[in-house]
């Protein structure tokens, strides 16, 4: 599994599921599917998540890779479209078969057309919403606390408040009662939890994704809670013969998607490095 000179050597998977999932990948590139979650893993996390951009190697280690393999998936819980302008990817070389999956996907952005395509919001997050900054008040949210609107989901973010964990477990429960009064379900992740309608999830997602490409082999990448649907749906399809790579964006604040993964990288420069390894071994193979 070695690399074109001057660029990192393909990473070895430490589980026997992982060898065989980036065997698989490597031997036949045009029949692989790669997803990756966005914050965390493509982008660094940072307090204010409207700063968040994709790491500066993102973009054109996936320009090399992307015309290689079958098709490259970002799945994110963020809204496809501010996904697309924080990653750079619109109109990126050699990303015309790029798909965005949005809201854990709700929504589909596509490459080669740039458009949306999304369904009717859920009633239920405009009105919890509308409720949001009372229970907040009345729970004792401390100063930090605040609220982002998705459109289609809603996010109370922790990170800045002055004990951010304490924040976040005072919480849980409350937001857990609204959202339940709404027909929405809770999706917790670093120091937030949003409110979104039932029914998606990033490994609903990559499983439909997966079924709709015929992809062969599949490796995913992710950071956070979010990313379990989506290691849970990779470990489902290893058990209907096909085989995949679960790679962890090394967090210390989510031990427990590491402990899951057949390998873990350093945050998203590691995941960079590692798509650029990817892109050099399988260089010249047909896609």
């Amino acid at each position: 599994m070695g690399s074109a000179m001057g660029s990192h050597p393909v990473p070895v998977p430490t589980t026997s599921a992982g060898r065989e999932g980036l065997a698989a990948l490597l031997e036949r590139p045009g029949r692989a599917v790669v997803g990756l979650d966005f914050d965390g893993t493509l982008a660094e996390i940072v307090p204010d998540p409207d700063q968040a951009r994709a790491h500066p190697g993102a973009v054109p280690a996936l320009s090399r890779l992307a015309p290689r393999i079958r098709s490259v998936a970002v799945i994110t819980g963020r809204p496809a479209e501010i996904a697309v302008r924080y990653g750079g990817f619109a109109g990126a070389e050699g990303l015309d078969g790029l798909v965005v999956l949005g809201l854990y996907g709700a929504e589909r952005w596509d490459a080669g057309s740039g458009e949306v395509q999304a369904p009717e919001p859920h009633p239920g997050v405009a009105a919890a919403q509308a409720e949001l900054p009372a229970v907040l008040e009345e729970h004792g949210a401390s100063r930090g606390t605040w609220i982002e609107d998705k459109g289609r989901a809603v996010a109370v973010h922790t990170r800045r408040a002055e004990d951010p964990q304490a924040a976040f477990e005072r919480l849980r429960v409350p937001l857990h009662a609204l959202a339940e009064r709404h027909g929405l379900m809770v999706e917790p992740g670093r120091f937030v939890l949003e409110l979104r309608p039932p029914g998606m999830d990033k490994g609903v997602a990559l499983t439909e994704y997966v079924r709709r490409t015929g992809a062969e082999a599949v490796l995913y990448a992710g950071d956070d809670l979010g990313d379990l649907a989506a290691f849970a749906a990779v470990e489902r399809l290893r058990e209907e013969g096909v085989p995949g790579v679960l790679v962890c964006s090394g967090s210390t604040e989510v031990t427990e998607l590491a402990k899951r993964a057949d390998l873990v990288v350093d945050g998203p420069a590691g995941v960079v490095d590692l798509l650029s390894a990817l892109a050099a071994a399988v260089s010249g193979e047909a896609a």
